[in-house]
C-alpha cells in the first residue's frame, strides 16, 4: 500500500474508532441514567423515562453494530492490492476530486490535499468502481475525467 493510501488507511480507522468510542460513551451513560433512575410516586413519569432510555440504548447498539461492520470493511481495504481498475481501496484522482474508496468517513487531509473517504455502496463509489484510468463519467451534473488509479 502507498504511502498517501496508509495515510488515508489510518485517518479511516482513527474515524471509526472515535465513532465506536463516542457509541459506547453514549451506551453507558444510557445505562447509567437507566440504573439511577429510582422509581417514585410519579410511576408513569418514571416508566416514560425508562421507555426513553431503552430507546437510546437501542438506537446506539445499532449504530455500534454499523461501526463494527465499516470496522470490518476498511480491514478488507487494508488487504486490497493495487489494480489500475477501481476497485474497494482504491485511491482515484479526478479532474474534480480525489476519492479514497473504504467507508464513508468524509473529507480527510493529508498535507494540505484534500480526499474524500466514501463507500463503494455510495452512489458516486457505484459509478467509480470498475472504471479505469482515462475514464470519464458524469455525476451530479459534473463531468469527471480518472486522472489516476491507485
Amino acid at each position: 500500500m502507498s504511502t498517501l493510501k496508509s495515510q488515508l488507511y489510518e485517518l479511516c480507522l482513527t474515524f471509526i474508532q472515535n465513532r465506536i468510542e463516542n457509541i459506547e460513551y453514549s451506551l453507558q451513560q444510557a445505562r447509567q441514567a437507566s440504573n439511577d433512575d429510582t422509581k417514585s410516586s410519579a410511576g408513569d413519569k418514571y416508566e416514560t423515562t425508562r421507555e426513553m432510555m431503552q430507546q437510546e440504548m437501542d438506537r446506539n447498539n445499532k449504530l455500534l453494530y454499523e461501526a463494527g461492520q465499516q470496522k470490518i470493511a476498511l480491514q478488507q481495504v487494508e488487504k486490497a492490492e493495487g489494480n489500475s481498475i477501481v476497485k474497494n481501496g482504491s485511491l482515484v484522482i479526478t479532474s474534480e476530486g480525489s476519492f479514497y474508496i473504504s467507508i464513508s468517513a468524509g473529507e480527510l487531509n493529508v498535507e494540505g490535499d484534500k480526499f474524500f473517504a466514501i463507500s463503494q455502496a455510495s452512489p458516486i463509489g457505484r459509478v467509480l468502481i470498475g472504471k479505469e484510468k482515462g475514464d470519464s463519467f458524469k455525476f451530479n451534473g459534473k463531468n469527471y475525467l480518472i486522472k489516476t488509479v491507485m
